[in-house]
């Protein structure tokens, strides 16, 4: 029978806080030295509260706190320190000395390339292309082998990792991704379980593979959805324009999506740890729908799950209420963010594999800037809606920038590339900026501009006096 309880005052809700941050906080020493962060052991399975935050379900096969096992024994050396021969790319990332920006494209792998074009002819499956090893392999060394790009990411798609923890989906030609049963109920958490890794076995293969073809002459890229994005999916059922149904999920079932993206933290931290040990020398995280959010939203359902770690004053901004006077509503949403702390990805991947750069890229991040650095991730990824001298002004010149050449560019004359080219960088600086394309290639790009893109980016010296002065280092931290 489940338990029931009463509202609490507000001097019950805080020390009911303080109780939970001090449990964590002693948790989180016992388990200093593990491989893997630990179940505290928690023995309060009766208990409705937990059910209702999402961490246990009345289902033998629900939601479990319990994380899949890695093998440390794997990890990278990008998993544990820097060198001196670390791609350009990695070297940016961290904002060390460079000189020259290294760039490499979002999508840089697949329909505008002919060569793509044809292997989708004899393997028209797209799930079969990005969950066959050899075909990985091949369709991701493809631009390497015509531009050679400093970067290198995986041919994947952010919905790979979904069967591994639950969620079936399929890919159709018209609609794209269908999430076969959406989550929107209680009920239907109880079909999520914990990451399966040996399920993504093809995407570590495939990564170590790319890791010995291209050795350090670029970086291996390993990339996964933010746990916002992946729920608009999953709640969805597939793509939307309009995400109606999340957006009332935060205000009818909060508690159910809470516990959706907690799980999907969860997830999503330990399948870039895989990554990392399985080669890859940098993570770009996609909060590609997290645009989709006004502001104060994005603070509340999308930020806490992708943030570092933080304490005190900080963890009641992420309430989503404009003030603490509702404190019944408000006392459900803190105790959800305290417990779910320990699965944020930012912390367990800075904590894991410091020396492993992050990228968050954001679709429409316009007004998120400020906010996308506070989570703590090594490099904010620009679209190109944001003025590069802009965003490197709000930014500051303490955090790496990646982006922004506006995708259509490529269509153009490549004179006007050229200088397109030339603006970003010099908007950027020589310190932290990986050039991008602000959204992925599109189809029917001309391979000769993508050739170009890359050139040009090849051409720059910053040891040179004309190339090295930049509005963006006048720029102060």
């Amino acid at each position: 029978m489940a338990m029931v309880f009463s509202p609490l005052t507000t001097s019950e809700f805080f020390s009911l806080c303080i109780i939970f941050d001090l449990m964590y906080f002693l948790g989180f020493f016992l388990c200093i030295g593990c491989s893997r962060y630990c179940n505290l052991g928690l023995s309060w399975k009766s208990s409705s509260l937990f059910v209702e935050l999402g961490f246990l379900s009345n289902g033998s096969k629900g939601v479990s706190a319990k994380p899949a096992k890695l093998n440390a024994s794997k990890v990278f050396r990008a998993c544990a320190s820097s060198s001196s021969s670390d791609p350009l790319l990695v070297k940016a990332a961290r904002r060390e000395r460079v000189s020259r920006p290294p760039a490499w494209m979002m999508r840089q792998a697949g329909r505008y390339m002919a060569v793509y074009r044809k292997l989708a002819e004899k393997h028209p499956s797209f799930r079969e292309r990005s969950e066959t090893t050899d075909l990985i392999v091949e369709i991701s060394l493809q631009p390497w082998e015509a531009f050679h790009p400093d970067g290198v990411i995986i041919f994947s798609d952010i919905l790979t990792p979904l069967p591994a923890f639950g969620v079936q989906f399929d890919i159709e030609d018209v609609r794209g991704p269908v999430i076969q049963s959406p989550i929107r109920s209680e009920e239907g958490l109880k079909s999520l379980h914990s990451i399966d890794l040996e399920k993504l076995q093809f995407v570590g293969d495939s990564l170590r593979i790319l890791r010995k073809e291209v050795g350090e002459q670029a970086a291996i890229l390993g990339f996964v959805g933010a746990p916002w994005t992946i729920a608009t999916y999953i709640v969805e059922g597939g793509t939307t324009r309009t995400y109606t149904k999340i957006k009332d999920m935060c205000h009818t079932a909060p508690h159910v999506l809470r516990a959706l993206l907690s799980h999907l933290s969860k997830a999503i931290a330990e399948y870039i740890v895989y990554q990392v040990e399985s080669g890859a020398h940098c993570i770009q995280i996609f909060d590609s729908w997290g645009g989709q959010l006004p502001p104060h939203m994005w603070d509340c359902w999308s930020k806490p799950y992708i943030d570092e770690v933080r304490w005190g004053g900080q963890l009641l901004k992420c309430t989503g209420f404009p003030t603490l006077g509702n404190i019944e509503a408000s006392q459900k949403v803190c105790c959800s963010i305290m417990l779910s702390r320990h699965v944020l990805i930012v912390g367990i991947i800075k904590r894991k594999c410091p020396q492993t750069p992050l990228v968050l890229y954001i679709n429409g991040n316009g007004g998120l800037l400020e906010r996308m650095k506070t989570t703590g991730v090594d490099v904010i990824g620009l679209d190109w809606t944001v003025d590069m001298a802009d965003g490197r002004r709000r930014l500051g010149t303490d955090i790496g920038i990646q982006g922004n050449v506006d995708p259509a560019t490529l269509f153009c004359p490549l004179s006007a590339l050229t200088d397109e080219i030339k603006r970003v960088v010099k908007s950027a600086g020589t310190s932290g900026h990986i050039l991008n394309l602000g959204h992925g290639v599109l189809v029917g790009t001309p391979e000769e501009a993508v050739a170009h893109f890359f050139d040009v980016a090849k051409s720059f010296d910053f040891d040179k006096v004309e190339d090295h002065v930049s509005e963006a280092d006048k720029v102060v931290a």
